[in-house]
């Protein structure tokens, strides 16, 4: 390799954005943000889980047109490091493990083709696509998982008015409501995993449950006093009129 070919590769410009405002819908930007917000929350303990989302990952070196952007993104294995872009030659070419495209109309045709057939290329382990609005993609959430080469759709379940399909990669379920409404679930605990504002809201209404129940207990105590207060004067009452208010 000659010394100008490796001058010419480390100055190739890997740019972190396209230079054009993201245009997304509210449901695409407020899911990308709770897919990302939410994950990271959950696997805040493990240093090698890097959690992103549209993000530029530059999959060939040399090649800066050689790009992908998902809206949300997991791989295990990496340093948990900011990084303004995903590199795979200096990531010891570790793909992305679990992928998540909110569909829209501008994105439908290339999450159900191109970028999927390039996930399965690089060897990303799972690939799920979610339709916030149900108008481009049914069912509306939808796993796939690769075998061999290709991916294969991940069985879904259907009860009680929500869909439901497992992440092995995350070990956790991806829940769509009727309502539309999509959440991570931790199967073994059956709980949400919140975004960081869902977990300072929670905090927020047990500190206002908490505050109501203290008042509540407080006019009690002050009822009672009350009560306590018109007893003695009525029993002094008595006693002033020459009558044993407790007679045995």
């Amino acid at each position: 390799m000659t010394t100008s070919f490796l001058y010419s590769i480390f100055d190739i410009d890997y740019p972190e954005s396209d230079g054009l405002p993201m245009a997304e819908s509210d449901a695409t930007r407020d899911y990308l943000i709770y897919g990302v917000e939410a994950l990271t929350s959950h696997f805040q303990d493990h240093s090698d889980v890097y959690i992103s989302g549209n993000l530029f990952i530059y999959y060939e070196q040399g090649n800066p047109k050689a790009v992908v952007a998902p809206d949300v993104f997991v791989v295990f294995g990496v340093e948990k490091k900011k990084r303004p872009s995903y590199k795979l030659w200096q990531e010891h070419n570790k793909v992305p493990d679990f992928v998540l495209e909110v569909t829209s109309k501008s994105t439908a045709s290339e999450d159900c083709g191109t970028k999927r057939g390039l996930y399965a290329y690089l060897g990303v382990k799972e690939y799920f696509q979610y339709d916030p609005t149900s108008d481009y993609l049914q069912p509306p959430l939808q796993g796939f998982r690769l075998i061999e080469g290709n991916y294969l759709q991940i069985p879904s379940q259907t009860e009680d008015g929500k869909l439901s399909v497992f992440s092995q990669v995350l070990g956790l379920e991806l829940q769509r409501f009727d309502n539309g409404e999509m959440r991570f679930y931790n199967p073994n605990t059956g709980k949400k995993l919140n975004s960081p504002l869902e977990n300072d809201q929670a905090r927020q209404e047990a500190e206002k449950g908490k505050q109501q129940a203290e008042q509540a207990r407080q006019q009690a105590e002050y009822e009672m006093s009350l009560e306590q207060q018109k007893v003695a004067k009525l029993e002094e009452r008595l006693r002033q009129l020459g009558i044993d208010p407790d007679p045995i």
